[in-house]
């Protein structure tokens, strides 16, 4: 017969001994909440357009700061007993012979890799400056509206009427010596138009936001609202501009180059000019330039395509 004393004895202790919950599982780390760049890079990260293009312009930007690194012959000096219009001699490759020479006795190779710096140094130094002041401009006319924005907007309409590059060949043609910076201002002069209208319709729909009329009603002040809150969400289409704007100013300095009113220097417009008069017994003087200049176009025009698709949710 079971002892019902020792029973309920224990049943008594266990009911008094309290009830240890299981150890709890550990909750899964929240997951920071990226910002739109974030979201940008990790698309871009995916794309193989993108990659593509950045590994070439990777490498066009190492030739245009160390051209020296890729030959070590002199793209002005030429020699006509020895070399004029030389055949390239393909399997010696990165030495001055390596794509041929022109009529006057010069590397093609050397000017190539000489040209890629002052065209470079264009395109760059154009889109930051038209960037700058257009965005500036740009953002003036859409934040404060009312008269500035009439006066702004028709000081744009008046530089947009103005062909890009017929206005820059008459400015150019002023200067006998055409350097990059010269080059660069006759160029961002007349290309700003573009970047303020963007910036100005960017701007125009950011300041209507819940944020900026909270930061106005804490009383932030105007360079506080424009800076902190209005340009880092209007930015996004002016870089996209930017970027695709970079081969644009490539090609026309190449063609203002190509004219007589571009670089007095090392140019692959230049050199694909000069070509033009051999085409029919040396090829490879216009060959290689255009070749090059075409890859240099390309790959911003990529770049800036890949941007633009990452920093739109619509595409996405």
């Amino acid at each position: 017969m079971p002892d019902l004393t020792k029973t309920a004895a224990d049943a008594a202790v266990q009911d008094s001994v309290p009830a240890v919950d299981p150890a709890p599982e550990p909750k899964a780390k929240a997951e920071k909440a990226r910002s739109l760049w974030g979201d940008a890079w990790q698309d871009l990260r995916r794309r193989p357009i993108f990659i593509v293009s950045s590994v070439m312009i990777l490498i066009l930007l190492t030739i245009t700061a160390f051209p020296g690194w890729f030959t070590s012959a002199n793209p002005t000096l030429g020699d006509l007993q020895n070399h004029f219009l030389q055949k390239p001699q393909l399997s010696k490759v990165f030495s001055p012979e390596w794509l041929g020479y022109d009529a006057q006795g010069r590397s093609v190779y050397a000017r190539m890799i000489h040209g890629t710096r002052a065209s470079v140094l264009v395109g760059l130094g154009t889109a930051t400056v038209v960037t700058l002041f257009g965005g500036l401009v740009g953002m003036l006319a859409g934040y404060f509206g009312g008269v500035i924005d009439s006066i702004l907007s028709r000081l744009t309409d008046v530089f947009f009427g103005i062909p890009f590059l017929l206005g820059a060949m008459v400015v150019l043609n002023s200067f006998t010596d055409r350097t990059v910076l010269i080059v660069i201002g006759a160029l961002a002069f007349l290309g700003w138009t573009q970047t303020a209208r963007v910036m100005r319709g960017s701007v125009i729909t950011i300041k209507q936001a819940d944020y900026v009329q909270a930061a106005k009603a804490l009383g932030a002040g105007t360079r506080r609202i424009l800076f902190r809150h209005i340009l880092p969400n209007a930015v996004a289409p002016v870089i996209v501009v930017a970027t695709i704007s970079l081969g644009v100013y490539i090609s026309a300095e190449a063609t203002l180059s190509y004219l007589g009113l571009g670089l007095s220097g090392v140019s692959w417009g230049t050199d694909i000019s000069a070509g033009g008069n051999q085409i029919r017994v040396a090829q490879h003087i216009m060959l290689f330039p255009s070749i090059m200049l075409s890859l240099t176009v390309l790959s911003f025009i990529m770049l800036g395509e890949a941007v633009r698709n990452a920093l739109d949710p619509k595409t996405r």
